[in-house]
């Protein structure tokens, strides 16, 4: 039972860490589209 919430609970943190670091992601490449926008005449 408490092997079974302890890999939930890994799981839960694994899922958010990888959305974490795809809403990173998708920031960077939307602020860096914006960079160029703007320095482009």
């Amino acid at each position: 039972m408490l092997i079974s919430v302890i890999t939930n609970c890994l799981r839960v943190i694994r899922n958010a860490w990888h959305f974490y670091y795809a809403l990173r992601l998708v920031f960077k490449v939307v602020c860096g589209s914006i960079g160029i926008a703007l320095l482009t005449p």
